[in-house]
């Protein structure tokens, strides 16, 4: 009976866990209406053929988002790149190539992490686009795990992770095996950001693609 008891009182404790990361993000939906992070990105490779160490490269930066549908990362080590969505256009430069990609917002934002965080404002809205799960806490951090409802893309999932209901990590998984985990930093809420700031104009002698 005691071992019973102990059992049941563990999987209560792992469910009440579990609840957490889906309350955080509900919570995060409806209170922080924008925000501003530095952030520090890892991307692992899956092992090539005689490989014994996946290959990994690590950049920072900072990010900023502003509901709805705007967000800026600005990564400057170990290369200057900036992506900005403006709720309707999703542009890329590329600082080396002083190149400057551009694409509809809508026809690329449906199923990625950026999405998730940024451009979605309630939970019902997300749960048509991802299938949300409660994960077991872990880190100091509560956690859930989106997947896309849409399997055609290449993102394969995204685990948010919540620190006392501030977001702390986004990992990603992509279909090629590759994974990216951003650490989130000097975290701030409901900043007073404009949506000036999220305006994007091409550098003069930029070459700008539109595909």
């Amino acid at each position: 009976m005691k071992k019973l008891l102990t059992t049941a009182a563990f999987a209560l404790t792992t469910f009440a866990a579990h609840a957490d990361g889906l309350k955080d993000l509900e919570q995060f939906l409806r209170d922080v209406n924008s925000a501003q992070a530095s952030f520090t990105q890892v991307v692992t490779s899956p092992k090539r053929t005689g490989e014994t160490v996946a290959r990994s490269k690590t950049s920072s930066g900072r990010f900023e988002f502003l509901r709805p549908n705007r967000f800026r990362f600005e990564y400057t080590k170990p290369f200057e790149q900036t992506i900005v969505a403006d709720g309707q256009t999703l542009w890329l430069y590329d600082v080396d190539l002083n190149q400057v990609t551009a694409r509809k917002q809508q026809e690329v934002l449906g199923s990625t992490p950026a999405a998730l965080i940024a451009a979605g404002t309630d939970m019902r809205a997300l749960s048509e686009v991802f299938e949300l799960q409660a994960a077991p806490a872990q880190d100091g951090l509560e956690w859930l795990e989106a997947r896309p409802r849409n399997k055609d893309g290449q993102l394969q999932s995204v685990r948010v992770g919540f620190r006392q209901g501030q977001l702390a990590v986004l990992e990603i998984a992509d279909s090629l095996g590759q994974r990216s985990v951003l650490t989130f930093g000097q975290w701030q809420d409901n900043v007073a950001l404009k949506a000036e700031r999220f305006r994007f104009t091409p550098p003069a002698g930029a070459d700008v693609i539109r595909p």
